[in-house]
This record gives structure tokens, sequence and C-alpha cells, in this order.
């Protein structure tokens, strides 16, 4: 099975967390390694096949998503193999094709509003995964916590949301790096299109809530001016 990287996030320290677009179906794909998760040491600049718009054979993935991570796909990454980057244009291409202009068309009728942000219900929902055409101008910020939030909205649903774009932090995963978040917020105020790579969290409860949900985020942000730009172009 081939993927295009499309998303591309951080999650513990060391650990990163990739998905794709099948060519051939259009549908996203989330490689699972075997017996372990994803890590720094699988992207491109430490010679291993992920970065964004990179085509990645992962060889035999055999399906065990359930709702809402319908995405997940077990592979061997022993196995997997970068075979070629698609050109910034046909990327943007790729992206505008499996777009949708809404929240809900990508999640289903279970995404809800919970105060700013939004929520799916575990085992409910259509998918944990897509790419949004936003009705709006995104906003693009560090809050005065260091950390990085995008204020996104639909017509339908509108949130501050976690941002967790890998090329936008520092190698620990923490620090964002500022100078970047500042000229990408700068670029979509003055009408850069963008695309929005949102996806769900992984079910966990809040310590003022009575259950696990999966939570809203924005995975990656992809502009038109450049929009194939890969994590290993920038510094360490």
């Amino acid at each position: 099975m081939k993927i295009v990287v499309n998303h591309l996030t951080r999650m513990q320290h060391g650990y990163i967390c990739v998905a794709g677009i099948n060519p051939d179906t259009g549908h996203h794909v989330r490689p699972i390694p075997e017996n372990d998760r994803p890590r720094r040491t699988h992207l491109v600049r430490h010679g291993g096949p992920f970065d964004i718009a990179a085509v990645v054979d992962l060889g035999r993935a055999s399906s065990v998503g359930h709702a809402p991570e319908l995405e997940d796909h077990r592979f061997n990454p022993r196995r997997a193999r970068r075979v070629d980057t698609v050109a910034p244009q046909e990327f943007w291409e790729l992206l505008k094709r499996v777009s949708h202009q809404s929240l809900a068309a990508i999640f289903g009728d279970d995404l809800t509003q919970r105060g700013g942000t939004c929520t799916v219900d575990v085992g409910r929902g259509t998918a944990s995964l897509g790419c949004l055409l936003p009705s709006q101008p995104p906003a693009l910020q560090v809050n005065p916590y260091g950390k990085i939030r995008l204020r996104l909205t639909d017509g339908a649903h509108t949130a501050w949301l976690s941002v967790t774009d890998l090329r936008l932090y520092k190698d620990d995963q923490v620090a964002p790096r500022r100078e970047l978040v500042g000229q990408i917020a700068a670029r979509i105020a003055k009408g850069a299109g963008v695309i929005v790579a949102v996806g769900l969290s992984r079910p966990w409860q809040k310590l003022d809530d009575t259950v696990e949900r999966h939570w809203l985020q924005v995975n990656n942000l992809h502009l038109e001016d450049d929009p194939g730009w890969q994590e290993r172009s920038l510094p360490a």
C-alpha cells in the first residue's frame, strides 16, 4: 500500500504520528508500526521514509481501525520505503481533491461543539482524519502559555484548537518555533490559501469531565504558496 503523507504530528517526546492519502482511493491511512508507535527515527531526516508530500510504500498493511479511527493500518516499518516526493502543485491539487468544506462532512454528525472546541464520543463518528477548506481564514498564534492554537470555523463550528504540526516545534517537540509560527500566521492573514489537516485525538478524559472523548485538533497547515514544505528542511 502506498500513501502520500499529509499528516505529520508531534506526540510524546521521541514519538510522532503519521498519516497520508492512499492515491488509489483518496482515503486517509494512518500507519501503525507492529508492536510500537512511529518514532522520530522514522522521519526522512533520520533515514526513515516519512515527511510531508513523501510517497511511502508501506508494504503489506492490514486494517485494524474502528470508529472513529477507521484509518488505522498495521504495517512493518522495516519494509516501508520512500519512493518519491510529490511536486508542490500536484500535492496541493491532491489536498484539494480530498478536502471538505465542513467538519461534519469529515467526522460525521457525531461531532459536537463543546465549549471552545469539538469532540466525538468513543465508538462514534465516521473518520478521525481529514482535510478542511475553512469558510474563513483561520487565525494562528502562540498563546500566553506557549501553546500553538488555531481559531478555525466552518460556519457551523468555531473552535480554538491545539496545533500538533511537527514542523512548528523544535526537536524537543514542546517548544514552538515562534518565528515560523509568526511567518505562517502573517501569510494566512495576507490571503494565502490554506487547507487544514484536522484529526481527532486518541480518547482521553479531561480533569473536569466524566468520560473519555476524542478531541478535535489541527494536525497540519498546508499553504497554497508553499504546499510541500518539509520537516527535513528545518534546522535541528
